[in-house]
C-alpha cells in the first residue's frame, strides 16, 4: 500500500509551510543540459542507465534542498507524455508505456528511501498530461473521451506505490473531469492542474472558476484540491484577487519563471529564467490570496534558485 495515498501530508493541519516541488524538468534538460527530448518526453530517459542517472540527479538535488530546508516536497514522475497518443509518436506500445510509468515510480521510491526525513516528507505523484498539446491545443477532449483515454495510465499508477496523481497543464475543464472520473474508479487521488493564458483564462477560454466548478459539481468535489501550473503569477493574480466560491479549492501553484505567453515560450530558442527573487516575491503575494496553499513550486524555466526563493516567502 502506498505510504501516503490515504493521508497526503501536504494536507496535514500540522504542516508549517507549503510543500515545495522540483523545478522545470524539461527546460532544465533541454536548455541547461543540452539534451534532446522528442515531444518534450522526459520519460524516454528511463531507457538508459545514463538517462536514469540524469533523472536521479535532478530529483535528488531538490530532495536535498527539501531536507536542508526541513520542508516537505512533492515530486512528479517524468511521465507527462507517457500516454497512448504520445507513446505512439515515440514508438512505445501499451506494454512499454506501462513499464515506463511503473519504472518512474520505482525510481522515486528509491529516492524517497534515501532522502526523506521526518521533517521533510516526500510525496510521489504520478504525472499525466493532456491528450493534446498543453501549449497549443487543437481540439477539445470531451469528458468521456478523456476518461477512456487516460484510464490506462491512471490504472497503472493505481497499481503502483505512487501516492497520488497530478494531471498537469490541462487546457479545458472537460478533460480534467474525465481524468478525475477515471481516478475515482480506481480509488486514486488526482489533482487537476490547469494552465492559464496571460488573461488568466484557460486556453479553452473558460475561466478558472468555471473549470473547477465543472469538475466539482460532476464529481461531488472528488479532487483533493486544484492547482495552476505553467503560468506566471502576473497572468492570474487578478483572477485570484477577484476570487469566488471556488477559491478555497485552489491550493497549489507551480509557476513559470518567465512572464511570456505560451506562444512566445513555445517559439523561444533560449531559456528565459526571469528573476528568481522576484518570482519568489510574486508567489508570496499569491500565498496571501490563497491562505489554504499547500504546495508552491516551479514549472518551465525554474531551478533551485526559484524554488529556494519561493519557499523563503511562501512559508511566512
Amino acid at each position: 500500500m502506498p505510504k501516503y495515498r490515504d493521508t497526503l501530508p501536504q494536507l496535514s493541519a500540522d504542516r508549517t509551510s507549503p510543500f515545495i516541488t522540483d523545478g522545470g524538468m524539461g527546460t532544465t534538460f533541454i536548455y541547461r543540459l543540452g539534451l534532446s527530448l522528442p515531444h518534450f518526453a522526459a520519460f524516454t530517459l528511463l531507457e538508459t542507465a545514463e538517462g536514469e542517472g540524469v533523472l536521479w540527479d535532478f530529483f535528488a538535488s531538490y530532495a536535498q534542498l527539501a531536507r536542508e530546508r526541513r520542508v516537505g516536497i512533492l515530486l512528479d514522475t517524468p511521465t507527462w507524455r507517457a500516454s497512448a497518443d504520445w507513446g505512439e509518436k515515440l514508438g512505445y506500445d501499451a506494454k512499454a508505456l506501462e513499464r515506463a510509468n511503473l519504472k518512474a515510480v520505482e525510481q522515486l521510491l528509491r529516492l524517497r528511501s534515501e532522502y526523506e526525513t521526518e521533517a521533510a516528507p516526500l510525496v510521489i505523484s504520478g504525472c499525466i498530461g493532456p491528450r493534446g498539446d498543453g501549449y497549443n491545443p487543437t481540439r477539445p477532449v470531451g469528458a468521456e473521451e478523456a476518461r477512456a483515454y487516460h484510464a490506462a495510465q491512471i490504472e497503472t499508477f493505481a497499481r503502483s506505490e505512487a501516492d497520488m496523481i497530478s494531471a498537469m497543464t490541462l487546457t479545458h475543464g472537460a478533460e480534467a473531469l474525465g481524468m478525475v472520473r477515471a481516478a475515482v474508479a480506481v480509488g486514486m487521488p488526482l489533482v487537476p492542474s490547469f494552465t492559464l493564458e496571460t488573461d488568466g483564462h484557460l486556453p479553452s477560454g473558460e475561466s478558472l472558476g468555471e473549470a473547477i466548478a465543472l469538475v466539482d459539481d460532476a464529481t461531488g468535489g472528488a479532487p483533493p484540491y486544484y492547482q495552476i501550473n505553467c503560468a506566471h503569477p502576473a497572468h492570474f493574480r487578478k483572477v485570484l484577487e477577484e476570487g469566488g466560491s471556488w477559491l478555497p479549492r485552489l491550493r497549489a501553484v507551480r509557476a513559470n519563471a518567465s512572464d511570456k505567453s505560451h506562444a512566445e515560450l513555445d517559439n523561444a530558442t533560449t531559456l528565459d529564467e526571469g528573476d528568481p527573487e522576484d518570482l519568489g516575491r510574486q508567489v508570496g503575494v499569491l500565498s496571501t490570496l490563497l491562505p489554504g496553499l499547500v504546495l508552491a513550486g516551479g514549472c518551465c524555466g525554474t531551478d533551485h534558485r526559484h524554488i529556494a526563493a519561493i519557499h523563503g516567502v511562501a512559508r511566512g
